[in-house]
């Protein structure tokens, strides 16, 4: 029988990979689980009712009802217990208990008394928390109400689980909206992002700069190339030109493939007027040298155009009017260079 890399791992290894995939997904308290704890609070009189899943060292509060408690080390949980042990713990009176009598939530603050807590299981064997109910009295429960606190836990199994299945689908849609806002050639993004992502950004007030600039660069040679050596040489070709690109360009900058071998820059930080120039002759530099297609030395070139820019005056279709004016312009002076223009 075939042993999966998951199944190769160790228990704990795999409980934490469970308990990320809540965590990592920006888990918290969902209505579904408040109001399951809620439910459970009254139906059992007690002071507080919790969902808690249990990190590699810390106590993370899922859901609670009541009494309102701060997440806290482990080592001080009695949840820890219920993971370690992975069954039901009863504890009637904690001020009775050889070890927990001493804690502070014992002898100070709540004065808990009573504590029952059920493991949840978010995959099969994998103990990724606890249902717990606490009270300041002592108290018991029949085996009729812990039949009940259990069927409670399975619902708060079923809601964690169902929480993940809705945060990894909505992941997976971010995803494939993400996907097609790329081109798969350059793995830029594609004119459908110009609305999407482009627009979001280009005016956004979150860097120190307030002057915004845009290139627009048309490969010289690219139409030569295609007829020479066809189509597959052309694919070769852009995919090179845009790792020359990315290089060059910053994080924060946003890059566009406009259609065939156009490209426009978005720099929404640009940081000083100079940089859109700097930037520019660098790009020039890399155009200029050559691509090697089947043992060929090709040369491809570029015209580029530039705007800058101050944030909040112009939108993006009058930016990219002008800049590709500018282009146009650069293409008429010989190509192979440069031209900024004014708004």
């Amino acid at each position: 029988m075939e042993t999966t890399l998951t199944e190769e791992l160790p228990l704990e290894s795999r409980r934490l990979t469970a308990v990320r995939s809540l965590l990592d997904l920006h888990f918290g308290p969902t209505p579904e689980l408040a109001a399951t704890a809620e439910l459970a609070q009254g139906v059992f009189s007690v002071l507080r009712a919790g969902v808690h899943i249990l990190d590699e060292s810390w106590l993370r509060i899922a859901a609670q009802a009541g009494l309102e408690i701060a997440e806290c080390a482990s080592d001080m949980s009695i949840c820890t217990r219920v993971v370690q042990k992975r069954d039901l713990i009863i504890i009637p009176d904690l001020r009775a208990h050889p070890e927990l009598r001493l804690m502070p939530y014992v002898t100070d603050g709540p004065k808990l008394r009573f504590y029952a807590g059920v493991p949840l299981e978010l995959e099969p064997g994998l103990i990724v928390g606890t249902f717990c109910l606490l009270h300041d009295e002592v108290k018991t429960l029949t085996d009729e109400s812990v039949e009940t606190l259990q069927r409670f836990a399975v619902v708060a199994e079923a809601l964690l689980r169902l929480q993940r299945a809705n945060c990894m689908l909505k992941i997976s849609e971010d995803n494939l909206s993400e996907a097609a806002m790329r081109d798969p050639l350059t793995r830029f993004y594609n004119r459908l992002a110009l609305e999407k992502i482009v627009d979001a950004n280009l005016h956004a007030k979150n860097g120190e700069s307030e002057l915004l600039g845009v290139l627009y660069l048309d490969m010289d040679g690219f139409k030569a190339i295609n007829d020479t050596y066809g189509h597959r040489a052309g694919d070769v070709t852009l995919h090179e030109i845009a790792d020359r690109i990315r290089q060059i360009v910053r994080g924060s900058d946003m890059v566009v493939r406009m259609g065939g071998d156009e490209f426009a820059i978005f720099m929404p930080d640009l940081g000083s007027r100079d940089r859109l120039k700097r930037v520019a002759e660098r790009l020039l530099a890399q155009f200029q040298e050559p691509i090697t297609l089947d043992g060929k030395a090709v040369y491809a070139g570029a015209s580029i155009g530039g705007i800058v820019a101050e944030k909040g005056d112009v939108d993006r279709n009058t930016l990219l009017t002008a800049v590709d004016a500018a282009m146009y312009e650069a293409k008429a002076r010989g190509r192979n260079c440069f031209v900024e223009r004014t708004l």
